[in-house]
């Protein structure tokens, strides 16, 4: 075996766009459903792990031997999703480095990023639409991971589930498998396009030092990310306070009711944007002035960044994959 391609399908509770996939693998209820691969650009298998098939040894070998380059499309997502899968069956991660909580990015590449230096889209969709491919994602795709890889809402038709398995859909999962098995196809498919294109080994090379960076991570305080958040809640709080007293405004907020309430008081505005409330400032009168700038200061209240460290950071306290390798096309 010289090559894997390899595409899954996973669940967990955790969302993965606010988390990122480090905090979203590492989730008590992360799990793979389903384990698509080619060896040597062979046939695709799809393994349904979800319903009790298991991955062979000489695949499982493969994922920690570097001798063996896995190609996925988006590998990040794949590395570290089977890392904690292997991780939990108790196999070698690393064999040079015991206790890794990662698979050594030097034995993968990435079909993403090979479209990445050549200008092509960030998605699979996108690159086997701009390619042509023959075998391109199946469009049915977004239902489905929605149907089987998220949590659902519990409701009286559903028998208050909150996860849809298998059994609940037999014909959307039979579906579900070969939307899996055709990711494969397709990835495979870009490779056989792109192959007249090689990425220079010293590219590899900066990806792999780009994915060590990510699997290190950097250190958050939490504590402090705590206190930012809880403060933030005590000033929006005071803020909005002082306004419902000085317009006795339900919601003082809401750029409905403030507009109105400064047009009662002899001033009019469409809009209360930034800029807008700024030159409003100078010419209202100082009661209203006084209005415009609490509401400058909400505006300003933002912990936006501090919640999403705390919605990345993972269980050691460090946030993951901060940085995407090629994420500008043009310069790298």
């Amino acid at each position: 075996m010289k090559t894997l391609e390899i595409d899954i399908e996973t669940y967990s509770e955790e969302n993965l766009g606010k988390c990122g996939v480090y905090r979203y693998a590492e989730s008590n209820s992360f799990e793979i459903l389903l384990f698509g691969y080619s060896i040597d650009s062979g046939p695709v298998v799809v393994v349904d792990l979800a319903s009790g098939e298991t991955i062979p040894d000489e695949v499982l070998d493969a994922l920690s031997d570097d001798s063996v380059t896995k190609w996925a499309f988006n590998a990040t997502f794949e590395r570290v999703c089977l890392s904690s899968y292997l991780g939990r069956l108790g196999r070698t991660i690393r064999r040079d480095e015991p206790g890794a909580r990662y698979l050594d990015p030097l034995g993968w590449k990435c079909s993403m990023i090979w479209s990445a230096t050549l200008g092509l889209p960030l998605s699979l969709e996108g690159v086997g639409s701009v390619l042509g491919l023959e075998k391109q994602k199946l469009s049915e795709g977004k239902d489905l991971i929605r149907y089987f890889c998220q949590p659902c809402t519990p409701t009286k038709s559903n028998g208050r589930r909150t996860r849809n398995l298998p059994s609940n859909a037999p014909d959307k999962w039979k579906l579900f498998k070969r939307y899996n098995l055709r990711d494969v196809e397709t990835e495979m498919g870009i490779q056989q396009r792109l192959c007249r294109f090689p990425v220079p080994d010293s590219v590899w090379d900066e990806y792999h030092i780009d994915q060590e960076i990510n699997d290190r991570g950097v250190r958050v305080d939490l504590e402090l990310v705590k206190e930012a958040i809880a403060l933030d809640g005590i000033s929006r709080t005071e803020l909005m306070d002082s306004m419902k007293r000085l317009t006795e405004l339900e919601n003082p907020n809401s750029v409905q009711q403030m507009r109105q309430w400064l047009s009662d008081n002899g001033l009019e505005t469409e809009s209360l944007g930034k800029k807008v409330v700024a030159q409003l400032i100078t010419t209202a009168t100082p009661e209203l002035q006084k209005v415009l700038r609490l509401r400058q200061q909400l505006a300003k209240s933002s912990v936006k960044k501090y919640q999403a460290m705390e919605n990345a950071v993972c269980s050691d306290g460090r946030a993951r994959g901060m940085f995407q390798f090629y994420g500008a096309n043009r310069t790298g």
